[in-house]
């Protein structure tokens, strides 16, 4: 099947042919460092860490840039609150920060979690204060092309002309006059209220570490210019898919796509947003208290439980959260883990040899699923009819079948990011006096649940579990399998 994704510029799904055979060039926007990992940040590196996998999983050789922006309104302010004498912060929070040290603290608390969540370091990771030559160069270009103007107060401000490209809008298809939030946007030193800043004059009570000399005047670039100057640095000013979060497409994507086309560049050929996460179908917000962070999800499930819950929804759709959540995932992943280790044991007890990960081993139905714009629902779909179907054929003696099972679902899970739960036991005698004595305790349970004894059945199945041993039920009796993080 075609590899097709949907384009948020096009609005449709379409075939996905990358501009250099058997490379793929993808940007995805990465986080503004200003304060710790949201759930929102996650997910999105989850989505777009499943689209690499994929890709690379389909022959191609994949470069991957996601930039850090590290210099920001946001994190000037907070560092600056951090000298006030009555800075209180909160945990965590350090007094006297400099812009630069607070940035680069949250860069790593965002690395942590990354890599905690299986996410894969990208090819280039820039950060924006690592490029303001380029930044000027663009800068320049698009005041050459007459689609951007210094500032008419004399403020050091370099704007965006928004009419001057006709194109402007199209990306979220809006009308100019009735976009959202021109009514507010600060008019001074601009020709239209919705011009955007390329550059920002240093403004009384910033810190100079924070500014840089630029032939308008000394300053620190615009967010939405950072991205640009930094894509097409490493991926050329035509690349293939353009990522990030659905509340990155207006402005900030709007915008990027506006002055890049407008310097003459094609920018990126497919546009792909991931849907938000809401909680029990709200907006998470503070103010309300209906959130939770990736830090907090860790404390409730294991790294792979998280993963499996943070990438289990369509990319393009809201994945809502809900208390259950993550014992939901847990118990899906228990069934997983349950049937790879059964096959463990059962294969090396027989003798059989197997091996973990051949990468090129997914079902047809699974690879189908992820070549229609990455359809990781139906993905899973494949992945549990395989661990139903792995079990019965471990139940029947048919190790061939089983084997096979095991690695489609090894080779699965790898694409989808979640590590396998068991490897080859290195000690065999130790693994069967396990196993005769787990066997044991589910032959005594089994009798207790025959005689309806359901309080010993309860004792064994708990005691089992405090020694590490999960316990599932199925048609076919109890299978168990050993409890890994």
């Amino acid at each position: 099947m075609t590899l097709r994704f949907y384009d948020t510029a096009s609005a449709e799904i379409r075939n996905f042919v990358p501009l250099v055979p058997g490379k793929v060039s993808l940007y995805y926007c990465g986080a503004t460092v200003q304060g710790m990992p949201h759930v929102g940040h996650i997910r999105s590196a989850i989505a777009f860490d499943q689209l690499t996998r994929w890709l690379q999983y389909s022959g191609f050789r994949v470069t991957v840039v996601r930039n850090v922006t590290d210099i920001d309104d946001k994190i000037l302010a907070k560092s600056a609150a951090s000298f006030e004498p009555d800075f209180s912060g909160g945990p965590g929070e350090i007094v006297g920060e400099e812009w630069w040290a607070l940035a680069y603290r949250y860069e790593q608390e965002f690395l942590k979690a990354y890599d905690t969540l299986g996410v894969s370091r990208p090819t280039y990771e820039p950060r924006a204060t690592g490029h303001i030559p380029e930044m000027h160069a663009l800068i320049q270009q698009l005041i050459d092309r007459g689609h951007a103007y210094p500032a008419l107060d004399g403020s050091g401000d370099v704007y965006f002309d928004v009419r001057s490209w006709d194109k402007y809008g199209s990306l979220t298809r809006q009308n100019i006059d009735d976009m959202q939030g021109a009514a507010d946007a600060d008019p001074r030193g601009k020709k239209d209220a919705r011009d955007f800043a390329l550059w920002k004059g240093f403004k009384p009570g910033e810190p100079t570490t924070a500014s840089w000399v630029s032939p308008w005047g000394t300053g620190r670039p615009g967010w939405h210019l950072e991205c640009s100057a930094m894509a097409t640095k490493y991926l050329g000013t035509e690349f293939d898919i353009h990522g990030g979060g659905l509340d990155l497409r207006f402005p900030h994507h709007e915008n990027e796509m506006a002055q890049s086309q407008a310097a003459g560049q094609g920018f990126a050929n497919f546009w792909m947003h991931n849907g938000m996460v809401t909680y029990e179908g709200e907006k998470m917000s503070k103010s309300i208290g209906n959130t939770i962070s990736p830090g907090q999800m860790l404390e409730l499930a294991s790294p792979r439980v998280v993963r499996y819950y943070l990438g289990q929804a369509h990319y393009r759709s809201i994945l809502d959260y809900r208390p259950t959540s993550l014992q939901e995932a847990a118990a899906a992943m228990e069934r997983i883990d349950g049937f790879i280790n059964r096959a463990v044991r059962t294969l090396s007890s027989a003798g059989q040899s197997f091996t973990f990960f051949s990468y090129g081993t997914v079902p047809d139905a699974f690879a189908a699923a992820m070549d229609d714009d990455l359809n990781v629902p139906q993905a899973l779909a494949v992945l549990h009819e395989t661990v139903r179907t792995g079990n019965t054929s471990l139940t029947e003696g048919k190790l061939d079948e089983a084997r096979e099972a095991l690695v489609s679902v090894t080779d699965m899970l790898r694409v989808l990011g979640i590590s396998a739960a068991a490897t080859p036991p290195a000690d065999n005698q130790a693994n069967t006096a396990l196993e005769v004595l787990v066997e044991a305790q589910l032959a005594a349970r089994a009798e207790a649940r025959a005689n309806k004894d359901w309080a010993r059945s309860d004792a064994i199945r708990d005691t089992l579990k405090a020694a590490g041993v999960i316990v599932e039920d199925g048609p076919d009796g109890a299978n168990w399998s050993l409890q890994r993080d």
